[in-house]
């Protein structure tokens, strides 16, 4: 009998099949191996079964043979372990700056990582229906145009938007285009931002990577390195909050000991926490002075306060006055 086209694809169809159709709680028999085979137009007889096996296992696959009622095999341990693909499926689901299209095939493409049964234990995990998303499709490939121009060293060029109370496009300066030297992507408080050299106004600055469009990688070498060479980046998102620019101070402040595990999520585990009494603690740290940082320390209500600079104490007064007066 002639052998069909896919014959040479033997070995190749076979692995497939002990990826996506056996795990520790699900094996397959030979025969089933060779029924599996017939569906791709793939011949095949128990011997060369067991040689293509054997031929995979010296290519690495962890296959393991059971003996119940029948001899089985299974791929026992794989490139990724189920809690590891749960882990990324949360990842994906929580992430805002993902569209909901985006995250859906994101999931999927995790799925084909297990086999179908683990892949349906994945897939009991989505619920990404109502969850706050993106509506800028194009975020995911933003990004890839950013790491381009990053690891290249070019400046980029690209239009920013925000959106109206019709949730259509607003362009900043008229849609005037942007021209930035990137240097690094950040992630903080569920989005991502890049940060990038303005040369015009001679600072670094972050923009919501999706609220980017016509992103463009330019055929000119980024400028700025000395100043990017400055920043402290495991620092940077800890003391610019929500990524509301604002001027860096030293700020001192005082809170319940009871907080000091969101003082720590806040600034990190090389904050200084230095007790004042028995109920309070004080810690000061470099602070972008702005209103998302004043409505953090609004957020523990009495149970934090701030004590220096005086300006910034004035600062949050007017802010908690200015909010109070709205009711």
């Amino acid at each position: 009998m002639a052998k069909s086209a896919n014959q040479k694809m033997k070995l190749l169809y076979l692995m497939r099949i002990l990826l996506e159709k056996t795990d520790e709680t699900h094996s397959i028999s030979v025969p089933e191996m060779i029924s599996e085979l017939a569906h791709y137009d793939i011949s095949a007889e128990r011997k060369s079964i067991y040689d293509d096996i054997e031929a995979l296992r010296l290519f690495g696959l962890d296959i393991v043979q059971t003996k119940s009622r029948t001899t089985g095999y299974y791929v026992a341990s794989r490139e990724f372990e189920l809690p590891e693909l749960k882990l990324l499926v949360d990842s994906v689901q929580s992430s805002k700056f993902i569209t909901q299209k985006k995250t859906l095939s994101l999931i999927k493409k995790i799925e084909s990582l297990a086999s179908v049964y683990d892949a349906q234990l994945l897939q009991r995990q989505v619920y990404v229906r109502n969850r706050v998303k993106s509506m800028n499709e194009s975020v995911y490939y933003n990004v890839d145009e950013i790491s381009f121009a990053i690891t290249s060293d070019k400046q980029i060029q690209f239009k920013y938007f925000e959106y109206d109370v019709a949730k259509n496009r607003r362009y900043r300066r008229d849609g005037a285009l942007y021209n930035a030297s990137p240097f690094a992507l950040l992630w903080d408080d569920q989005n991502y931002y890049m940060l990038a050299y303005d040369e015009a106004a001679g600072i670094l600055k972050h923009y919501r990577v999706d609220k980017m469009a016509e992103i463009k990688a330019l055929e000119i070498s980024r400028e700025g390195k000395e100043e990017f060479e400055k920043v402290d980046m495991s620092a940077y998102s800890q003391k610019v909050f929500g990524m509301f620019r604002g001027d860096q101070t030293n700020v001192r402040m005082r809170f319940a000991n009871h907080l000091a595990g969101a003082v720590v999520d806040r600034f990190g585990k090389d904050i200084m926490l230095v007790p004042e009494n028995d109920e309070h603690f004080t810690v000061t740290a470099e602070i972008a002075v702005s209103g998302q940082f004043f409505a953090w320390i609004f957020g523990f209500g009495t149970e934090c306060e701030i004590l220096s600079p005086e300006n910034v104490r004035a600062e949050m007064k007017a802010y908690t006055k200015s909010v109070l007066e709205m009711y």
